[in-house]
């Protein structure tokens, strides 16, 4: 079969691999649709993201929806000619993290595109029946494999405690901060404020719903207050990876706020306000990638509360995958959102 396959840094190729053989509890998917992430870009360009590092070639992508063409024997729950979204990663199903509920903490788990596991830019995967949703059909294979990015957005809301009448910053406005605005909406939040370092990502924000949108690099902390009359807001969501935002989320918090900090970075320290974090009784609380959220992501994007869609600026067909990879990397022509379509 076809894949992208990643060689080195900026060293992509599409190739014949073997095709991924089919266990006893296992679906073959046909990947119809698969997202760029920024970490996908990460290893893109630097071959690398922190101790995770591309020593061999590497099949990226882990955003993904396809249909089923075979099922093992033992399946039952899925069936040939469903439409399914993908959750990428597996655990082992058996470690203290696992059976507690947070498989997402499964210090095995085999992540799609995390070196070493190769991930769905290819024509087929095989994937454990339990980790593979079923989808409506008008729910586009496009929107399927966002399902993944919005997951983490589930996620961090439900860390959050996001509920009816809270009021949500989210720093950061790339396609993470930009799900977390739509579920923070759709989870009953009456006033979401996003900030970016760019203008059509703002404006983006704004379509969709956010009460105001504020340059990244500005005094996003006073833009607040003004905006909630010197109380602050009750939840921040720090999806920029970057010591500057997430002082800003602590600064933009209500007394006894939370603070949900999604965005990777590459330093591994932060100076942050302390003060503001002691004396208005913060909680900050981190989130890795998400857990049995697939669920609630269907039933938001099917029932249309969450529309996915409105942030997919750019498709590419499967031979153009390095050029998706430009446009993600660099935001060209306004780009937000890059889907690769096989």
């Amino acid at each position: 079969m076809k894949a992208a396959v990643l060689h080195g840094p900026l060293d992509m190729r599409i190739e014949d691999v073997t095709p991924p053989a089919l266990g006893d509890d296992d679906v073959l998917v046909d990947v119809k649709a698969v997202g760029i992430c920024g970490s996908d870009v990460h290893y893109y360009r630097e071959g690398r993201i922190g101790e995770f590092v591309v020593e061999k070639p590497l099949i990226l992508g882990h955003e993904t929806g396809g249909i089923v063409s075979a099922v093992g024997k033992n399946v039952k729950t899925v069936r040939v000619g469903d439409r399914v979204a993908v959750e990428p990663g597996i655990p082992c199903r058996a470690c203290e993290w696992c059976k507690t509920g947070r498989y997402n903490l499964c210090p095995d788990v085999r992540f799609h595109a995390t070196p070493p596991v190769d991930g769905t830019l290819c024509e087929q995967i095989v994937m454990p029946a339990d980790f593979v949703t079923p989808v409506p059909d008008h729910v586009s294979f496009e929107e399927a494999a966002m399902f993944e990015p919005l997951s983490v957005a589930i996620h961090a809301c439900r860390r959050g405690g996001v509920g009816p009448g809270k009021s949500v910053l989210v720093a950061g406005a790339g396609p993470i901060g930009l799900v977390s605005l739509m579920v923070a909406l759709a989870f009953g939040a009456t006033r979401v404020f996003v900030t970016d370092l760019h203008p059509h990502r703002r404006r983006l924000a704004l379509e969709l719903g956010a009460e105001a949108a504020f340059p990244g690099d500005g005094d996003v902390a006073a833009a607040v207050m003004e905006h909630t009359q010197g109380r602050g807001v009750d939840v921040a969501i720090e999806c920029a990876g970057a010591e500057a935002a997430l002082s800003s989320c602590l600064m933009s918090c209500a007394r006894g706020g939370q603070v949900v900090v999604v965005g990777l970075s590459a330093q591994d320290f932060y100076k942050v306000p302390l003060n503001h974090l002691a004396q208005k009784e913060l909680d900050i609380k981190g989130i890795f990638r998400y857990v049995y959220t697939y669920p609630a992501a269907l039933d938001l994007v099917a029932s249309g509360r969450v529309d996915v869609a409105k942030i997919i600026t750019h498709r590419f067909p499967f031979d153009q995958v390095e050029t998706g990879f430009e446009y993600a990397e660099t935001g060209k022509d306004g780009a937000v959102k890059v889907i690769i379509n096989l």
